[in-house]
């Protein structure tokens, strides 16, 4: 195994063979960090015992203390490290938050993630960016359900360290189908506590909600509702090979910062071995369809979180599911009062049975995003996503003056640009009336590689305003361009069964080099997104050979191993090379001579 990660270096590498859909594959493990307390951590790095600060520290967790009874304040009690058996012998550890008077039975939400349980004594240098201080209690694991709200409200919360995570035993899962298996377990043996009335939730963002999907596809009885706010679905095709492009550095870092006393499945590696869609990866992406209870659903337009939580919405099969398209970051979002109390209304109807006119929500809620930190609208009510109304409308491009047009090009041209230095293709149109985008885009090409036999393209849609001067959104006060996509060219192939009119899947089956002096037609998924043009604005194509990093704090993340040899890309438009970019318009509700009903 290769891998560029010096954290590779101090730790120990297994192989084990597993079986999915029916056929056995070998399946990397890495050892984790071992679980150590906040205070060993610091003395450590002070004496150079450790490489650095961060090594072992964002996930480390206190001594084992089984069933240990503290009381955090006035009103709640935390049942430390209250262990549970699943169905392989397997003990995994959770704290209990409980309200400190119960005079009636009560619901349990919980969190499940390989984050540490007690977030407030190992995570010190997660914070949650965008959340003022003291917003959320020290009770509270990462990216989770606060107790010191939900348990003034008559719930208990649930931090559970999975399978091989802290003090739990086993080895670690890696967002599959472990968890789901063991979530099943963790719920029916919690819903059996004496104190809970047998209903279970789950809530959180990130990972947190990534678990979500795939517990909840177990079907275990007592779940009664989910609330996954922005979780990824498709590990292969959201987190460690976009668009075909390897991308495993973000999931190599969340495994390897893991502490645990065993190992933890390693995708990264796993993806060197196995670097086309199979069994294995198939068995990452949850089988939606068997999702039919309760579901509150968040997607935040400037996350790679994105594309799955619209998937997930999309595609479980319960008659009540509701989704919100917002354009916060996940952490903010998930603490504003607005929202604990709108995701209080769903937990109190689905797991206290409370008539409280729930069903009265819209079942979608739309924000659409328009300059710097300004909202178009904000949670506009809309009865499916893709929006009904929606109006499918092709952009031509023209690459002889890199504009753009609704009227089909008749005139061939090309542009040829260096991928390997920033090279890129523009593409222009400036609207003539105000339009609204809202969903999926398609971009349609017609493209040649000279000199090399693959190309790797990162289109993004990007706003400029009247003067032409480039606009980006603010998200937690750092600029995001907009749209975005990705797609090696040798991984042109869609998959039939996956794939639409507005959203093309490629398929990852093989690898297909592209030959000298041929020009190929594809078509390129772009991830959902939001925006308001107003009359005068424009909107701009920009194709990448590379992943050109922007000021936006999450690009630090995301790294691409690219294959653009030293080619040069060409894209072909005009006449029969009829290239365009498909845009989701949506038209007012409903119009009457000049004036418009936005709402």
């Amino acid at each position: 195994m290769t891998n560029k990660d010096p954290r590779l270096a101090d730790r120990k590498i297994i192989t084990k063979k597993e079986v999915y859909g029916g056929k056995e594959f070998d399946v990397t493990y890495v050892s984790m960090i071992e679980p150590k307390p906040k205070e060993e951590i610091d003395r450590l790095v002070k004496e150079g015992k450790i490489r650095d600060s961060l090594t072992g520290y964002k996930f480390c967790c206190p001594p084992l203390k089984v069933n240990t009874v503290e009381e955090m304040n006035p009103y709640i009690v935390r049942h430390g490290d209250v262990p549970c058996k699943l169905r392989d012998g397997v003990t995994i550890y959770s704290d209990i938050y409980l309200p400190k008077v119960i005079t009636e039975k009560i619901p349990v939400i919980i969190s499940w993630s390989p984050y540490g349980k007690r977030q407030a004594e190992s995570a010190s240098n997660w914070k949650l960016m965008g959340v003022p201080p003291q917003t959320v209690t020290r009770m509270a694991k990462f990216e989770s359900a606060d107790p010191g709200y939900w348990c003034r409200y008559g719930y208990a919360v649930a931090n559970v360290d999975p399978r091989g995570i802290g003090n739990s035993e086993g080895d670690a899962d890696n967002f599959g189908e472990q968890d789901g298996r063991d979530g099943y377990d963790y719920i029916e043996w919690i819903a059996q506590q004496e104190w809970c009335n047998g209903k279970v939730a789950t809530f959180g963002n990130s990972a947190v909600a990534m678990t979500q999907w795939m517990i909840a596809a177990e079907q275990p009885p007592h779940l009664a509702c989910i609330a996954p706010w922005e979780g990824t679905g498709d590990m292969y095709r959201e987190s460690l090979s976009f668009g075909g492009i390897p991308s495993p550095g973000f999931n190599a870092m969340i495994s390897l910062d893991c502490a645990g006393k065993g190992y933890i499945e390693y995708l990264p590696a796993v993806l060197q071995k196995y670097p086309y869609m199979n069994e294995y990866w198939e068995a990452k992406i949850p089988n939606y369809d068997k999702i039919r209870i309760p579901a509150y659903v968040c997607a935040g337009w400037c996350h790679f979180h994105l594309r799955g939580a619209f998937e997930g919405y999309r595609r479980i099969r319960s008659p009540k599911k509701w989704f919100r398209c917002h354009r916060e970051f996940e952490w903010p979002d998930a603490y504003k009062p607005e929202h604990l109390e709108d995701l209080k209304r769903f937990y109190d109807r689905y797991l206290k049975e409370i008539n409280n006119g729930w069903e009265l929500t819209p079942r979608v809620r739309v924000e659409v995003m328009d300059s710097y930190d300004y909202d178009y609208v904000t949670d506009r009510a809309e009865t499916s996503m893709p929006i009904e109304r929606t109006e499918y409308k092709k952009l031509y491009l023209d690459a002889a003056n890199e504009k753009a047009s609704f009227e089909e090009v008749e005139t061939e041209s090309e542009v040829v640009y260096d991928p390997n230095n920033e090279g890129s293709a523009i593409f222009k149109y400036t609207f003539k009336e105000d339009t609204e985008i809202t969903g999926y885009m398609k971009l349609h090409l017609f493209i040649e590689c000279r000199g090399h036999n693959n190309m790797d393209l990162f289109p993004w849609v990007k706003k400029l305003n009247s003067d032409g001067e480039y606009v980006p959104i603010l998200c937690l006060d750092a600029p995001y361009r907009g749209a975005w996509g990705y797609f090696r060219g040798s991984r042109r192939e869609l998959d039939e069964d996956l794939s639409t009119d507005y959203q093309p899947i490629q398929a990852h089956r093989k690898d297909e080099p592209m030959e000298e002096g041929k020009i190929y037609e594809v078509d390129i998924e772009m991830w959902p997104h939001s925006r308001f043009f107003h009359k005068g604005e424009t909107l701009m194509l920009q194709i990448y050979g590379n992943f050109v990093k922007s000021d936006w704090f999450m690009d630090r993340n995301l790294t691409f191993d690219v294959d653009n040899g030293e080619g040069k890309h060409v894209i072909h438009t005009g006449g029969k090379y009829k290239s365009y970019l498909q845009i989701p318009v949506i038209p007012p509700k409903f119009k009457t001579g000049d004036y418009v009903y936005k709402m």
